[in-house]
């Protein structure tokens, strides 16, 4: 190893992020797990704990879609709630969840300075009973950036003639000062309209096959 990249490494080493955790709860397509990996990585994350209390262990991660960032971070796999919990209370002091309830807090509004876990649920539910019953509090992510960023999303899948839909219950918009965020969160919705599909949460997961027949 050459001294340059010894002296890279070291570099990018010491600004791990060692007092944040993020914790990916039955998260099904190991696709959106590498991609959450990457970006802890790029972002100095080092420990991802990944919980599957619903389907087996996963037993490898997108290549593609991690860019290989799991060589270079913290993994730990768990299938039971409680153990993974109390795992991370020996590495944090708060495990907040994300949740839309009515105490849920922006994430924008959080301390994030304190020895913390972020938990991210299903893809479909969201995070599990058990895991909220466990933690500290429940957490939402909600910006401008939430909504322009599925609007991005929406409009690449359009052009790559794929299909989808937007739940407009489970992104919010945050009042930029100017426009109102109910506002700015309808016209988005709109917009959305035009290139997929666009649902509330619960119509969507009737909508399902595994959840017709209890119609």
């Amino acid at each position: 190893m050459t001294q340059e990249r010894e002296l890279r490494l070291r570099t990018v080493l010491d600004k791990r992020q060692e007092n944040l955790v993020v914790v990916l709860e039955n998260v099904f397509d190991p696709h959106n797990i590498s991609a959450v990996m990457r970006t802890c990585d790029a972002v100095g994350v080092q420990d991802v704990f990944v919980l599957n209390t619903r389907i087996p262990r996963h037993r490898k991660w997108g290549a593609k879609s991690s860019s290989s960032a799991a060589n270079w971070l913290t993994v730990r796999q768990y299938d039971d709630a409680a153990e993974c919990c109390t795992a991370l209370r020996q590495q944090v002091d708060r495990i907040y969840t994300t949740h839309l309830s009515s105490d849920a807090v922006s994430l924008f509004e959080m301390k994030l300075t304190g020895r913390i876990a972020l938990v991210f649920g299903n893809e479909h539910s969201g995070v599990g009973d058990e895991i909220r019953a466990l933690s500290d509090g429940n957490f939402v992510i909600a910006g401008l950036f939430a909504d322009s960023t599925c609007l991005a999303t929406a409009v690449d899948a359009h052009h790559r003639r794929h299909s989808f839909t937007y739940l407009s219950d489970a992104s919010a918009s945050r009042n930029n000062g100017t426009i109102p965020s109910a506002l700015f969160h309808d016209a988005i919705s709109q917009v959305m309209s035009l290139y997929g599909a666009v649902a509330e949460s619960p119509d969507w997961s009737f909508g399902l096959p595994e959840n017709r027949r209890t119609r």
